[in-house]
């Protein structure tokens, strides 16, 4: 191992070669922030291009105009910017016959990805075709981006050539609904800041979904370890993206207990410096047996720190140690996971995956001459550029699972509930916020972040520990995507359909309780009834009266008894899917007309028996001979008795012929409710009842009528 002598000290005062990194849970590249504007996405959204005065050249700017200089091109320019979504640009002018003599040339931030397009050219060389008019304006050929957030765009005329006036971006979005007029757009001439969007004047404010800061490892500090910094001389320097992480092993013994860990580090560090005249110790990281992580050399776990560790190779690389000797014996599995975790932290940060190969130009190694390239595992061994034992034979046939633990997307991700909103048919009902809960197997350290997209919109993060989280979600049925991406910048995928259904079932009418046939005594047998609605289904049914009952979703009736005489209230409540409620409810009173009650034809005999209602009952045997009753109700019920022997009746209502009841049966009993009929609503009803003289056996016997009040 020998220090990396970079060739000048500019390296360190070279800050656009690192990330800033604010608070202290600093990650290794800035917060993302991703937008979702309230309302309806525009249709067209429109920016001006402000003439800057200003010539680009690679990428900069210089003055326009010199005194000794030639005239520069003139410029126009609208600077990065976030936008509502669109997937098509162009840029046009207020002069349709016009055409700029110039190159206009655009650029385009990825939908959900943050990734920008590079520049790329408009053409410009096809005039209006139109015959002209009020509104008409000259334009480039409009260009094909897809879905898109963000946009900028310059013009480089030719020349001294003035600008096209009203010269202008256009973004187009073919999804959103088209509106009346598309809302104003006021260019702004300053640079997008970090995590914040421009909008629309007038327009509701956006709300930004700040993705967590990526999670440093839990680590000892260099404080926690007491490193001594007095020793240390001169500051960190840095170099560009960490391209590869080298494991190495101490060769201190393995002799030690994980409580000394922190010691022997500071004794590296001290013959780092004091023998072997390094500035700080060499190692960015140090792990011990019991997977504990300690910060190495000083300068921001989260930065590109130089380090001393891999002769010809500390530039763009990052280096652990495992502390003790691993030449043949294998690291345990606490320090293995570390390491794994460690090197998914660095290469990760820069997008480069922990299973892939690089190629690194040696700066001189007793295996690599200087200016030779060497393809490198991103997770490789000391040895494999240098000739030395290091990280040891057991270690280094440990690279492979450690590369494979580091590089991997996350495993097991599963929707484990959605809180506050039930399960039905592989769908999740909730009637307000829903908040979709999830698990998966990797473990919390090797993850970087969760991501819930709604429609294929960012619409709230997680950091790595977490793993539930709310989601706003207007009312209707939404796709619910929980991206889980892991340290190495893998992500898997788990999508539920949500429905968000805040409106509580609809009872078109009010239940309907009606008389049905059966045993009449103390009180008569009915039913209830009731029609409830929901857009997202009904899950359950509580009905409550002289009993409670819960019943599923699709259960429209539900039989009871009332007491003769006494009002009777069932309340019918209705829940749907995602939770809301509604009641109804409907009140009756079982009233007893007795056979004395009743109007009458033909000859009828009084008999008695304590099986009668009130112990008396006429029987009939003369054809046509019959009783009648008035009433004013919602459902009416005839009671007789029924044998072996008993004939036939014809009912009428409201004198007209509702059917014919054979009173016979096996199973003789008096106080029989044996045909009943209901109304809608109350209101006034006669029942007749009628004898029909059935041929050897025309005897019947009637007890009376029982009607809902």
């Amino acid at each position: 191992m020998r220090r990396s002598r970079p060739t000048a000290r500019l390296v360190a005062l070279l800050p656009a070669l690192t990330v800033v990194i604010a608070g202290s849970g600093a990650a290794m590249r800035s917060p993302v922030t991703a937008t979702r504007t309230a309302g309806p996405d525009p249709v067209l959204q429109t920016f001006g291009l402000a003439e800057s005065g200003m010539r680009l050249t690679g990428g900069h700017t210089i003055a326009a105009r010199s005194a000794v200089a030639p005239a520069a091109p003139r410029t126009a320019e609208l600077a990065r910017r976030t936008t509502a979504p669109f997937s098509l640009v162009g840029v046009t002018w207020a002069d349709p016959d016009s055409m700029p003599k110039g190159t206009i040339e655009v650029r385009t931030r990825r939908l959900g990805t943050g990734t920008w397009s590079t520049w790329r050219l408009l053409e410009t060389d096809n005039p209006d075709a139109s015959a002209g008019g009020p509104g008409v304006r000259g334009s480039s050929d409009p260009l094909w981006v897809g879905p898109s957030d963000g946009v900028q765009a310059r013009m480089t005329a030719i020349g001294d050539t003035a600008m096209p006036a009203g010269l202008r971006v256009d973004l187009i979005n073919p999804d959103a609904p088209e509106t009346d007029a598309p809302p104003a757009m006021t260019p702004v001439a300053r640079q997008e800041p970090s995590g914040s969007a421009d909008r629309p004047a007038g327009k509701t404010a956006e709300v930004p979904v700040v993705l967590p800061v990526r999670p440093v490892p839990r680590l000892v500090t260099r404080s926690g370890w007491a490193a001594d910094e007095s020793i240390v001389k001169e500051p960190p320097e840095y170099t560009g993206a960490v391209h590869i992480v080298f494991v190495h092993h101490t060769a201190t013994g393995n002799g030690y207990d994980c409580t000394e860990s922190a010691s022997i580090v500071r004794g590296i560090e001290r013959f780092h410096v004091k023998s072997k005249g390094w500035n700080d110790i060499g190692y960015n990281f140090l792990v011990d047996k019991c997977g504990r992580i300690f910060e190495g050399r000083g300068g921001g776990v989260h930065r590109s720190v130089l380090g001393a560790h891999t002769l010809g190779f500390n530039a763009n690389a990052s280096a652990v140690a495992v502390i003790g000797d691993y030449r043949s014996t294998a690291i345990p599995t606490a320090a293995r996971a570390s390491v794994a975790q460690l090197a998914a932290y660095k290469l990760g940060a820069w997008s480069n995956p922990p299973l892939g190969r690089v190629g690194l130009v040696s700066g001189g190694s007793d295996r690599f001459p200087a200016g030779r390239t060497a393809l490198l595992n991103r997770i490789s061994g000391h040895r494999d550029t240098g000739r030395t034992e290091c990280p040891g034979n057991a270690l280094y046939a440990q690279l492979p699972a450690i590369r494979a633990a580091a590089g991997a997307a996350p495993a097991g991700l599963r929707f484990r509930k959605v809180n506050g909103a039930t399960a039905y048919g592989g769908k999740f009902y909730t009637k307000g916020p829903a908040g979709p809960a999830w698990d998966l197997t990797t473990p919390t350290r090797m993850m970087d972040r969760f991501e819930v997209w709604v429609d294929g919109r960012l619409s709230a993060a997680a950091p790595s520990g977490h793993r539930q989280v709310a989601a706003p979600m207007e009312p209707g049925e939404h796709k619910v995507t929980v991206k889980a991406v892991h340290l190495s910048g893998k992500v898997a995928t788990t999508s539920a359909e949500v429905i968000v259904d805040p409106v509580a079932p609809q009872f078109g009418q009010p239940p309907l309780v009606a008389l049905r046939e059966g045993v009449i005594g103390a009180s008569a047998p009915v039913r209830v009834g009731w029609a409830a609605t929901d857009t997202s289904g009904l899950k359950s049914v509580r009905v409550t009266g002289a009993d409670t009952t819960n019943l599923s979703g699709g259960t429209r009736q539900h039989t009871a008894t009332a007491r003769l005489g006494e009002p009777s209230t069932w309340a019918v409540t209705a829940t749907d899917r995602a939770g809301n409620s509604s009641s109804d409810s409907v009140t009756r009173t079982p009233v007893l007309l007795t056979e004395a009650e009743a109007t009458r034809t033909g000859t009828w005999r009084t008999v008695r028996d304590q099986g009668f209602l009130g112990g008396e009952a006429v029987a009939g045997s003369a054809a046509g001979a019959s009783l009648s009753w008035t009433f004013t109700g919602s459902s009416a019920s005839v009671v007789a008795s029924r044998t072996d022997a008993s004939g036939r009746v014809r009912i009428y209502v409201d004198e007209e012929f509702a059917g014919v009841v054979d009173l016979r049966s096996a199973n003789a009993g008096n106080g029989r409710a044996v045909w009943t009929r209901s109304w809608r609503g109350s209101g006034t009803h006669t029942v007749r009842v009628q004898a029909e003289g059935t041929s050897g056996r025309p005897s019947v016997v009637l007890d009376g009528l029982v009607y809902l009040r």
